[in-house]
């Protein structure tokens, strides 16, 4: 089977204890982790198909299993009582989408502040149908001057995919289309949200 390859400059987390946890999750499931992690300190991950609860689960143990360190934002509804300390320590930052003003500065600030830095973010936003992604992990991405890594949750196979890396050239719309492409909608646990 397959290991992902993780460079010596991708944030570490974890020890032997945590990634064979994540790893013993993933295998109870039938799930492993495939591809190639940039060699970079700081990059912008985002995963996709989002379409279940599920979701969240698998990414989390994949994270572990590979032992690297991700920051992810959720909706703040997440981090209420009795999971606020527990989805903080797993990595998570709340957001109000309803007051979204400087999101995307205080995240560049936020990663050009730190010595390395991998935000992970579902461009979805949500596990619904929705008619188009939000765009705020691309703009991030541009204004730190970070690649995006395409990671996949594909249910067919049981495969948390890693890769490719993105470069964001500075056209939006064109970048926007080719990540969109990237994806498939057979991969999605409910192909009908996605």
């Amino acid at each position: 089977m397959p290991k992902p390859v993780i460079g010596i400059h991708v944030p570490r987390r974890g020890n032997r204890v945590t990634r064979w946890l994540g790893s013993a999750l993933l295998a109870i499931f039938g799930w492993r982790v495939d591809g190639t992690f940039p060699d970079r300190r700081k990059f912008v991950a985002i995963i996709a198909p989002h379409t279940s609860n599920w979701d969240f689960f698998f990414g989390i143990c994949a994270i572990f299993a590979v032992g690297i360190r991700v920051s992810w934002i959720g909706k703040h509804t997440l981090f209420r009582w009795p999971f606020g300390r527990v989805m903080r320590w797993l990595g998570g930052t709340p957001v109000d989408r309803e007051m979204s003003s400087g999101r995307v500065d205080r995240t560049i600030a936020l990663i050009e502040q730190r010595e390395s830095f991998i935000l992970g973010v579902s461009p979805e936003g949500t596990r619904r149908r929705v008619a188009r992604w939000r765009s705020g992990f691309y703009h991030v991405a541009v204004g730190a001057g970070v690649p995006i890594l395409l990671t996949h949750l594909d249910y067919s196979r049981r495969v948390v995919g890693v890769g490719p890396t993105f470069e964001p050239t500075g056209d939006e719309q064109a970048d926007l289309d080719s990540i969109r492409a990237f994806y498939d909608v057979r991969w999605a646990r409910h192909p009908q949200q996605f």
